[in-house]
């Protein structure tokens, strides 16, 4: 399995937001869509990515202020990526060892996508689904 199928399973509907946007902008997008982080994107190149632990531990460290404050200052500028044709197991590894939820996905320099550990979980949750039905079907055919 690879991302490829995740992207074709949920969409390729993307939310991204850019670099003119404040913290209290990033905060509102991402209760209204209920999800976890956002890639920031310039001149349409990804430039960083900001997530909801961005933001509280801005609040945390700055208090409410931080809000008015441009998405740069809080979001990360190191962003880990992975291609169509990374393998699920690949991607695991990755949100793992680096302890991120959110992955963009790029292809040709352009961000085509975003998977989410939630993502991840539910596609290896089918996966083990379907391994369990082919292994009861094989016994009750043998």
């Amino acid at each position: 399995m690879n991302v490829g199928h995740i992207l074709e399973q949920k969409g390729h509907d993307l939310v991204a937001l850019d670099t003119s946007c404040s913290v209290l902008d990033v905060a509102k997008l991402l209760g209204e869509r209920r999800i976890g982080a956002v890639p920031v994107i310039d001149k349409g190149k990804l430039c960083g990515i900001i997530s909801e632990r961005d933001v509280v531990r801005g609040i945390a460290i700055r208090g409410g202020g931080v809000l008015a404050d441009n998405i740069a200052t809080l979001m990360t500028k190191s962003v880990f990526t992975c291609r169509r044709d990374d393998t699920l197991q690949h991607l695991m590894t990755m949100m793992t060892e680096r302890r991120i939820r959110h992955v963009p996905v790029v292809e040709d320099g352009q961000v085509i996508g975003m998977i989410s550990i939630g993502d991840v979980v539910k596609e290896r949750m089918e996966e083990s689904e379907k391994e369990a039905e082919a292994l009861k079907e094989y016994i009750a055919t043998a």
